[in-house]
């Protein structure tokens, strides 16, 4: 079996992406919660292809990484690749998009996710990039999830992620249209 090092020391996310590798002769594992890769990018998928090389590098192994984020279309694209560093929690982060938010009446958004993944030099060999869009709620809904989950709506289902069921959640998300692109190309990868 083939490993492939993700690179973030987040177990929440080395659960969700095993997900998509069922079946596949790939294994995740997290990076070194010692080994932190600065996120200098100005796109999405310059973040994700840095961090997949840097740990590719550094550990001599194929290495993944993804980078994404939540663009609001009334924020000019905020928080897009700050997504995460928007505030100290998710809670906080929601309130503060909320707050910046207010009564907008463009309320339409998309969640990006790029993949990228490196072979043991450093060299990025495969490239992926997923969208999903939806609308910013005024109020938080759900339990499930994480991030801005519970205030991203997707009207075609009447829900947001956070009260979405899981399996549905992994089809349809930016995550699972980005890893739908990706797997078939890293499954080629494996038989060679």
């Amino acid at each position: 079996m083939n490993t492939l090092v993700l690179a973030t020391s987040n177990p929440g996310k080395l659960q969700e992406m095993q997900e998509y590798f069922t079946g596949i002769d790939w294994q995740l594992k997290l990076k070194p919660q010692h080994l932190d890769i600065e996120e200098t990018g100005v796109t999405f998928l310059e973040n994700a292809s840095l961090k997949a090389s840097q740990v590719a590098m550094f550990l001599g192994e194929y290495a993944i990484a993804d980078d994404s984020g939540l663009s609001v279309r009334a924020l000019g694209g905020a928080p897009g690749i700050y997504s995460a560093r928007y505030a100290p929690t998710d809670a906080l982060c929601i309130e503060r998009l909320l707050k910046e938010l207010q009564d907008s009446v463009d309320r339409s958004a998309e969640f990006v996710c790029a993949l990228a993944v490196s072979d043991p030099n450093g060299k990025i060999i495969l490239t992926s990039q997923g969208t999903c869009e939806g609308i910013i709620l005024k109020k938080p809904l759900g339990v499930l999830g994480f991030g801005y989950d519970p205030i991203f709506y997707l009207p075609q289902y009447q829900q947001t992620f956070a009260q979405m069921d899981p399996d549905l959640k992994s089809r349809v998300s930016h995550r699972g249209k980005a890893f739908g692109d990706l797997l078939p190309a890293l499954i080629k990868l494996e038989q060679k």
